[in-house]
């Protein structure tokens, strides 16, 4: 798809920057420019020269120091990608795919006078196409932003805080990646499970709430102290609304972002964070103060009904053919996760640093595709004497098939008299290297290497044999605007 939505999108984020608008600016990490982006490097020269300057149109002709003399910032980026297979998968081949984002945020202490407040409105427009869907097959697709073509609103939003900023309070169309499960090491990677963890994708409605979904809800944060943070929020569990496994419904009700489901259940989460050491590195140049790491426990459930990863609602194997095929349907859905993000070596003077993540979710097998799932890495901060902004990375990924539905394989193959794969795991890792050739240009070479693509699924150009391991090459370039 080209970029033919661009037009539009400006003049949406033009129309809302008109209206009258009431909140807060959030915390920090919340609502990145795009998935798996970084954000530039700090500090940039303001008013620089060409590679010096934040943004690559800089104040764009006054346009952005006008607004912000009302409250208002504009963020406009870019993404842009080509990914090839070069051995294994259902077919060799390669795909360019892009994602532009744009978005609008009001300060109200600013505008209005009214502290503690913000609004907030993004869109989308993604175009190519899906290196996963026409090559790979796999669970844990290769890159982050893939996905269906199409110009939507995505964020919609109005945050606001308390007792200076204790208490926060978020409620609108909300995607919850932006908040929930986030690992500050895993997003330097462009496989989409280091953004969205692979077990939610696979098992809530449409992925759940997520990149390039979003759904209306409301979120509340507490800041228990210094180093302990409570995050919870209720959302729409269904964005795009529809059958639990209907991708009709997500191309057809959700293509502009606006089909607001409220039919099939609702969807809880909640989240404690225990942040320690987290002094500024100049504060901490001797590693007295020790060395900062952010741990998270969390939850969530679902509401709503669930198929059956096995029988049907007869208690027949779905694979029987003297059975209903209607899979038996379970009430409710949930899943428990842990992760960590922690610095093991700094630099005493200098940039570098090493830093690991690992983040694991277990759900019951029963209802459930994917019953665990886990990614973990470890990050290089100015690898290379001269390359402050440069991250090197190395990560990992395991999605595990539910012993349900692998049981259903064992079905197939016993009621139609042939060999049927049985599923287990699918692995992969990934090697990755960010270049920030300026302030607003990211340039990111990438290789993964996918082990029993889809869990060992049966590769349909080679009858009785499973897709072949995968090697995935790519280039990803950032442009923020």
């Amino acid at each position: 798809m080209r970029h033919n939505g661009m037009t539009g999108l400006l003049t949406s984020l033009a129309l809302f920057a008109a209206l009258p608008a009431t909140a807060q600016t959030p915390p920090a990490d919340v609502t990145p420019p795009a998935p798996s982006t970084p954000p530039p490097p700090a500090s940039p020269t303001p008013g620089g020269g060409l590679w010096q300057r934040a943004n690559l149109l800089g104040e764009m002709g006054g346009l952005r120091p006008a607004l912000d003399r009302y409250g208002l910032s504009l963020g406009i980026s870019e993404i842009s990608e080509v990914l090839g297979n070069v051995t294994g998968g259902v077919r060799r081949g390669a795909d360019y795919d892009g994602l532009t984002t744009m978005s609008l945020r009001l300060d109200t202490a600013k505008a209005f006078g009214w502290p503690g407040g913000s609004a907030y409105v993004s869109a989308l427009q993604i175009h190519g196409r899906s290196l996963s869907s026409d090559t790979l097959d796999t669970l844990q697709t290769a890159s982050g932003i893939e996905s269906e073509r199409a110009t939507r609103l995505w964020e919609l939003w109005f945050d606001q805080a308390f007792l200076g900023g204790r208490l926060d309070v978020k409620f609108g169309q909300q995607a919850i990646d932006q908040e929930f499960m986030l690992s500050q090491y895993s997003a330097l990677f462009v496989n989409t499970v280091m953004g969205w963890p692979m077990l939610p994708s696979a098992d809530l409605y449409a992925g759940g709430p997520a990149y390039p979904l979003s759904s209306l809800g409301v979120r509340l944060q507490v800041k228990a102290g210094d180093t302990v943070t409570l995050r919870g929020g209720v959302f729409d569990d269904n964005p795009p609304g529809g059958p639990f496994d209907d991708d009709s419904q997500l191309r057809r009700r959700e293509a502009a972002g606006a089909a607001f489901n409220l039919n099939t259940g609702a969807l809880w989460i909640g989240e404690v964070q225990y942040a320690a050491h987290q002094s500024p590195a100049a504060a901490c140049a001797s590693l007295a103060c020790g060395l900062p790491g952010t741990y998270k426990l969390g939850f969530w459930y679902d509401s709503g009904s669930f198929p059956d990863q096995r029988f049907g609602s007869d208690g027949l194997s779905l694979a029987n053919p003297a059975g209903s095929g209607n899979p038996l349907m379970h009430h409710g859905n949930f899943s428990f996760y842990a992760m960590a993000d922690q610095m093991v070596w700094r630099q005493p003077q200098g940039a570098r640093a090493v830093g690991v993540f690992v983040r694991a979710m277990a759900a019951p097998a029963d209802r459930n595709l994917i019953d665990a799932s886990l990614d973990a890495g470890v990050t290089v901060t100015a690898p290379l004497p001269g390359r402050d902004g440069d991250t090197f990375g190395i990560g990992y990924g395991w999605a595990h098939v539910s012993p349900r539905a692998a049981g259903l394989d064992s079905d197939t193959a016993r009621f139609g008299g042939s060999p049927y794969p049985v599923r287990g795991a699918e692995q992969f890792v990934e090697l990755t290297y960010q270049f920030q050739a300026a302030p607003w240009w990211m340039v990111q070479p990438d290789l993964q290497y996918v082990l029993n693509p889809g869990g060992g699924i049966a590769d349909p150009n080679r009858p009785g044999h499973r897709v072949a391991s995968e090697l995935v090459l790519g280039l990803r370039t950032a442009i923020t605007f």
